[in-house]
């Protein structure tokens, strides 16, 4: 697993579908693409097997609403390798508030935040894995975040915040 510098902060910005349209030195590094196989491809090439469609069905249905989230992510670099990022995920918007793409900042996470997610996602796998198709696993997940949510009393920026102000400052 690909880690990198506490201070470091990776950034992206993409058109409205998620094609890439910058790419800071930090994403190159980490994610071993160059700028030129990175720039114009979508952002889902960096997705993770591990990764639950779930959360990102979540991410760009709030990002598509104009609001803001945070989200622990496993990334897949071009090489192989995996690394977790804990991303903020913004719209940019014109002058006159139309969503013309987006803007993500992504920072170190916690191992402990890493261990704290990880059984969350490994859930929402589970039931992805049982259904045939894109769009049937994704609803799966989808369902069983909710269900999991609901159960705890929360929603998944409380649950992210949670993580985020119990593991501040742990290396």
């Amino acid at each position: 697993m690909r880690t990198f510098g506490h201070d470091e902060i990776i950034v992206s910005k993409t058109d409205p579908r998620g094609h890439i349209t910058y790419a800071n030195d930090v994403f190159l590094r980490i994610s071993a693409y160059s700028e030129c196989e990175l720039l114009g491809s979508p952002h889902s090439q960096l997705r993770h097997p591990e990764m639950p469609r779930a959360v990102f069905s979540l991410l760009w249905e709030t990002i598509a609403r104009g609001d803001e989230i945070f989200a622990y992510i496993l990334n897949l670099a071009g090489d192989g390798a995996g690394y977790w990022v804990l991303a903020h995920v913004t719209a940019s918007t014109s002058v006159d508030g139309r969503i013309v793409g987006y803007h993500s900042n992504r920072r170190w996470p916690a191992p402990a935040a890493i261990a704290r997610v990880t059984p969350l996602y490994a859930r929402l796998l589970q039931a992805e894995r049982r259904e045939q198709g894109a769009r049937a696993a994704t609803a799966a997940g989808r369902a069983e975040l909710d269900t999991v949510l609901a159960e705890a009393g929360t929603t998944y920026d409380e649950f992210v915040w949670g993580i985020i102000n119990d593991t501040d400052g742990e290396a």
